[in-house]
């Protein structure tokens, strides 16, 4: 009998010694030290919670619910907690997902298969704001759909309502409303939109994959927005973020059986097993739902309610903070814990605080924010470009370090103009018809990989031919963002595929 023991190349300690060391060189997940991605509820026994869950199915494949029947028990809990958190009735049903992008692709792919059935002919067209996420856009672009977007206000990231009125059709299946938008947190006119819809005969989907999970425990009153509203047919929400869950497990719940059932894909037409998969992928870890239904057992009502006020307080805390910091202002009236802050344009240039610039401050003090590109709508508007924060329960327990953190990195950039995309690219590429600027004047279509990477290069964002040698970004991300604002976004597109390709290359 052989010693097991030599079958394995490497020692475990040693693996594992390295990968913490790999660890280490990432953002902190806890703490409140980053303000975006992670979602720390400040409660260490979670963690440990949901690591023991996952590891008890780690085995297990979600693929078929009949074979591991735990995996069936325990969609249904979550699903029902979902259920009853989000407003819905007997009549809504679900299914948990790998994370709120396959949620979207899925409520798109249900309602253009939904309006199909019903006699739709042609390209059909997905209708949401300009601030919906861009889970949207890839939805459309999976699914052959046109995406037509809805204006917003530049001071409040509101879409006006007569603007969903004018947009509806027989070509449009859906349309899609945040709660509240990821950009500016904006909560659409969701009860408003629905009813134009009902009358129309669309369907409508609530986005709540940010927000949901903290707006049904919400401790201050909020207009309509969840299932309970008439005329909403569907709500996707994160179970990965403010359900505390590790990565990824999200919820999708549908109002009427026969409308979800239109979500799955079955065959029967191949020589191997029947196939009946709800969701996008076939074989699927049970972990993240494992983990997912113990952190739900743990906290119940009451606990989602008392954490939830933690990260309210906190935002609150951060909006009047800002409001107080001269040259910056909070876009329009955030619902939810999370803001996005701009510039205010009613000081003097002298007096202002470029958002970006402030980011990269704060940054360089530990504290990470999230960098928001400006953009021109299609009628011409701007949006303006803004740092995210995303605030979490355990941001309530650092706002003495974090706040004058933020005054501090503002002081530091007051008065610094913001950075100049177009003379940034004036001054990397060349005029006179060389590499870059030749490559920048071209088809995005014949941008070969190693053009792209050399344009990377000249742009300070590769060093390395590929791989870990090469990918890394700069310290000051503002200058970055000022070159995607200025490229045309086929070209910025391309380069960070281009950018996030190669880092991930072996070397």
């Amino acid at each position: 009998m052989s010693d097991d023991t030599n079958d394995l190349r490497r020692e475990p300690s040693d693996i594992l010694a390295e990968l913490r060391a790999l660890r280490e060189r990432d953002a902190p997940t806890h703490g409140g030290r980053v303000l975006s991605y992670v979602y720390d509820p400040g409660l260490a026994e979670l963690d440990e919670l949901a690591a023991d869950a996952a590891r008890l199915v780690q085995p297990v494949n979600g693929l078929d619910p009949t074979t591991f029947t735990s995996v069936a028990a325990l969609e249904s809990r979550v699903v029902g907690f979902a259920r009853d958190a989000l407003g819905g009735n007997g009549d809504v049903v679900g299914s948990v997902t790998s994370g709120g992008t396959e949620s979207c692709l899925l409520a798109v792919k249900t309602a253009r298969d939904a309006w199909v059935a019903a006699g739709g002919a042609g390209q059909p067209r997905l209708v949401a704001p300009v601030t919906v996420h861009a889970a949207f856009h890839k939805a459309a672009h999976y699914l052959g759909l046109v995406l037509d977007l809805v204006p917003v206000d530049e001071a409040t990231g509101r879409p006006r309502v007569d603007e969903f009125a004018r947009r509806l059709g027989a070509d449009v299946p859906l349309v899609v409303v945040s709660a509240p938008s990821y950009p500016f947190a904006t909560l659409d006119p969701i009860a408003e939109v629905a009813a134009l819809a009902a009358d129309a005969g669309v369907a409508v989907h609530v986005d709540a994959c940010i927000g949901g999970f903290a707006l049904a425990f919400w401790p201050d009153p909020l207009p309509p927005w969840d299932l309970r509203v008439p005329g909403v047919t569907s709500l996707s929400a994160d179970l990965h973020k403010y359900g505390y869950a590790p990565k990824g497990v999200s919820v999708l719940l549908m109002r009427g059986r026969d409308r979800q059932r239109r979500q799955y894909f079955a065959t029967t037409r191949w020589p191997g097993y029947p196939v009946v998969n709800p969701t996008m992928t076939g074989s699927k870890p049970a972990g993240p739902l494992a983990a997912a239904w113990a952190i739900i057992e743990a906290l119940g009502v009451e606990g989602f309610r008392r954490l939830t006020a933690r990260a309210a307080h906190a935002t609150g805390a951060l909006v009047a903070a800002v409001g107080r910091i001269e040259g910056l202002r909070v876009v329009g009236d955030p619902v939810g814990p999370l803001l996005a802050v701009a510039s205010d344009e009613r000081m003097p240039p002298g007096r202002r605080v470029d958002p970006h610039h402030w980011a990269d401050a704060a940054t360089a003090a530990g504290w990470r924010l999230q960098l928001q590109p400006g953009l021109r709508q299609a009628d011409g508007d701007p949006l303006p470009r803004t740092a995210h924060l995303t605030v979490t329960p355990v941001t309530d327990a650092v706002l003495d370090e974090l706040v004058p953190a933020l005054v501090r990195a503002a002081d530091e950039v007051r008065g610094i103009p913001p950075v100049d995309g177009a003379a940034v690219l004036a001054a990397l590429t060349t005029g006179d018809g060389g590499p870059a600027g030749g490559a920048l004047s071209g088809d995005v279509g014949e941008l070969s990989a190693d053009t792209a990477a050399g344009l990377l290069r000249v742009f300070g964002l590769l060093d390395g031919d590929a791989g870990s040698a090469g990918g890394a970004l700069p310290a000051r991300l503002a200058p970055v963002l000022a070159l995607m604002e200025t490229l045309p976004p086929e070209i910025a597109e391309r380069l960070l595929v281009e950018l996030l390709a190669r880092v991930v290359e072996p070397g």
